[in-house]
């Protein structure tokens, strides 16, 4: 067997430029129909940010210094060559550039959808293993039932459950906000403060994605446990365990793959509902806020964000196929 003296030359660099491209060309695009669409709901910011004065002049200047007097082609084209130049302009509500407002937020926000990602896949995955391992049996049923209620219930209802059973009446975890109000922690006192505030938020959100999940992986593994090779290697005498967690699963991944793949990349707008119920202070919260406020620069930048790290995760899964099945080509 020969050995290639060029690793880089099977890396799929004509792939990865051609996806960057068409990944910046959807990009532009969405940035466009977001701008659109937002600018063409009902609601004048200029109202929100100088009050009910009725001072005309006043609102004239609010609207000649944000660049709102403008036509909406000359306001897109605008804000096109400053995106392209890094500039994501001017918070109307906050006062700061977009890019410090959204900065501040992104922390909490990777906090609670890391873990919740995290926490959806590794559960949902053994769930769904187990299921098939055990099917037709109680343990089947639980977890096919369990994913079943996950997958109807919204978020908002689990969010409130949970805050009703673990707050309300067992007292185990702080309701809201990321950091207790009362004092200034430091620390290992600090982090058991944060991680205690995280518990429920990140359950509620892992919930949803976890049934996802085992639903997936429950499919793809029934498709495989059949297969020759799974008969096989259950001839040679491996155990049960082994057959199922090192050669089934491994060749039922790529499915589990993409959706983790999509749930990771939708987590930045899916957790939206939840840190509305649990005031956490990261960007679906932000989100809402800048609604509410008509503040069009922070709404672009936060749907430019999502646009981007979807593309970014989805490409990433793509790259994971070729590690996880070698006989996935990009040419």
């Amino acid at each position: 067997m020969s050995v290639s003296t060029r690793p880089l030359a099977r890396f799929p660099f004509r792939f990865l430029f051609r996806r960057l491209a068409q990944s910046l060309f959807l990009i532009l695009i969405l940035i466009a129909i977001n701008f659109l669409l937002i600018h063409m709901a009902p609601g004048d910011p200029v109202l929100i940010l100088a009050g009910q004065s009725g001072d005309e002049k006043y609102y004239e200047f609010i609207r000649v210094k944000f660049g709102l007097d403008q036509p909406l082609a000359t306001q897109l084209r605008i804000f096109l060559s400053s995106v392209l130049r890094g500039d994501f302009g001017y918070s109307l509500g906050y006062q700061q550039p977009v890019v410090s407002v959204i900065l501040e937020r992104v922390p909490a926000t990777l906090l609670l959808a890391l873990t919740a990602i995290s926490l959806a896949s590794v559960a949902g995955v053994i769930l769904g293993v187990e299921a098939v391992r055990r099917r037709n049996s109680l343990t089947d049923r639980a977890i096919n039932t369990f994913a079943l209620l996950g997958h109807s219930v919204p978020s908002i209802s689990v969010g409130h459950l949970l805050l009703i059973v673990f707050v309300l009446y067992l007292g185990l975890f702080p309701a809201q906000n990321m950091t207790s109000a009362d004092g200034d922690l430091e620390g290992a006192a600090r982090l058991f403060d944060v991680l205690s505030h995280l518990v429920l938020p990140a359950l509620t959100l892992a919930i949803v994605y976890l049934a996802q999940i085992v639903r997936l992986t429950r499919t793809a593994m029934l498709n495989v446990i059949n297969e020759d090779f799974i008969t096989t290697a259950r001839a040679k005498g491996l155990s049960e365990g082994h057959v199922i967690y090192r050669h089934a699963l491994r060749n039922a991944l790529l499915p589990i793959v993409t959706i983790i793949g999509n749930d990771l990349g939708m987590l930045l707008s899916g957790a939206l509902l939840v840190e509305t119920v649990f005031a956490w202070p990261g960007l679906g919260r932000l989100m809402i806020d800048s609604l509410a406020m008509r503040d069009y620069p922070v709404l672009l930048g936060l749907f430019l964000l999502i646009s981007i790290s979807v593309a970014v995760v989805n490409f990433i899964t793509d790259l994971i196929y070729s590690l996880l099945d070698p006989r996935i080509s990009y040419a």
